[in-house]
């Protein structure tokens, strides 16, 4: 049932395309097993300043498509060891999306039923997702943000008595990425150059997970951490009022809305206070919206990699902190989820469906098979 067996290294390190039609050599139980060892991909000079090399760690090559598969796993593998699930049992959790897409995958495979709450503005595919899974999707109201999706999440679990992940808490979520991502990142840059790790936070786990894993084998590699700009809570100074169990007691005074799903929602989680005091990070950076969604796009009609708002704004970052660090470096930044999480949100309003001008013309071009 586990959905981490560990990691081995190849006998050699392959490049190109030496490796393809190799296989996996190994067949797998479930599909949790095939959580992980995603792969990070050079940018190339469309996007990286000269003299710089970026990379990306490609999270949605996870089976659901992004880096929320390995809290799932981490959590609700945890709770079966700990005694706290058992066949039948409901796991409930509040999410942005990711996580409930995760946890609806986990909860299908091992036979338990899940109930999802999501706050209102978060896009709509993502709730045909979960439902499609089989979970169970409440949507909470716009105005009760991400603390309200939350109380709404535990007011279920304390009535009903079902399972409740609490992935901004649960020490499990940093522990996956501390034994995964980190040493995933430690192995594919072995004696290779490594300067910065860029990446935003949504619960924090991988931050503070990956972060200590990185920083344990290879301390100088600077950890940059990113927020919306318009969400600047981190950089306030100002810490989030919690509960007895860890959880926020209410919105931080400095939280606004901003478009990069996934990421800051409206108070700091215990995750990513108790990973500054254990890591910390060596450079803070305020990402602006618009510039998430341009380097989203960028990063499709540039690099072919597909990836959501949250994919756009740790790309963006990383640009940034390239054109201002030394000739040589480079740097690994975190692409957390897919594009098509995203078809119902800003990232694609510029995208039409109908054809434009530019296509009819190529259409006309020659006689066969036009559209009235």
């Amino acid at each position: 049932m586990s959905c981490f067996s560990g990691l081995t290294g190849a006998s050699k390190r392959a490049t190109g395309t030496q490796d393809r039609g190799s296989g996996r050599q190994r067949l797998y139980e479930n599909i949790t097993e095939t959580v992980g060892n995603t792969p990070c991909v050079k940018i190339n000079e469309k996007m990286c300043p000269a003299g710089r090399t970026i990379y990306a760690k490609l999270e949605y090559f996870n089976p659901c498509s992004s880096v929320k598969d390995r809290l799932a796993c981490a959590i609700i593998g945890a709770a079966e060891k700990e005694g706290k699930l058992k066949p039948g049992d409901t796991v409930v959790e509040a999410t942005s999306g990711n996580t409930g897409i995760a946890v609806s995958m986990l909860c299908a495979q091992r036979g338990y039923k899940c109930v999802i709450c999501m706050a209102e503005p978060f896009s709509v595919e993502r709730r045909k997702l979960m439902r499609f899974m089989g979970a169970k999707v409440i949507i909470t109201p716009k105005a009760g943000k991400g603390t309200g999706m939350v109380a709404k999440a535990k007011e279920l679990a304390q009535k009903h008595g079902w399972f409740l992940c609490s992935q901004f808490e649960n020490e499990a979520n940093a522990a996956f990425h501390k034994l995964t991502t980190g040493p995933e990142i430690l192995a594919d840059f072995e004696g290779q150059r490594l300067d910065y790790f860029v990446l935003g936070y949504g619960t924090g786990g991988t931050f503070a997970g990956a972060g200590a894993a990185i920083k344990a084998e290879r301390p100088d590699v600077k950890i940059v951490l990113g927020e919306p700009e318009a969400a600047p809570l981190l950089k306030s100074g100002t810490k989030s009022e919690r509960n007895a169990d860890g959880s926020a007691i209410g919105s931080h005074p400095a939280f606004a809305a901003h478009p990069i799903q996934g990421w800051t929602p409206d108070f700091i989680p215990q995750i990513v206070e108790k990973g500054l005091e254990a890591v910390g990070y060596d450079e803070y950076i305020g990402i602006p919206g618009a510039g998430s969604i341009e380097t989203s796009q960028m990063l499709a009609k540039t690099q072919g990699i597909f990836t959501g708002i949250s994919g756009g704004a740790s790309m963006w970052a990383a640009i940034e902190i390239a054109k201002k660090a030394p000739e040589g470096s480079v740097i690994l930044a975190m692409i957390a989820d897919t594009g098509e999480r995203y078809l119902t949100t800003p990232l694609f309003e510029s995208i039409q469906a109908d054809m434009n001008e530019e296509e009819l013309v190529i259409s006309k071009s020659t006689p066969s098979f036009q559209l009235g």
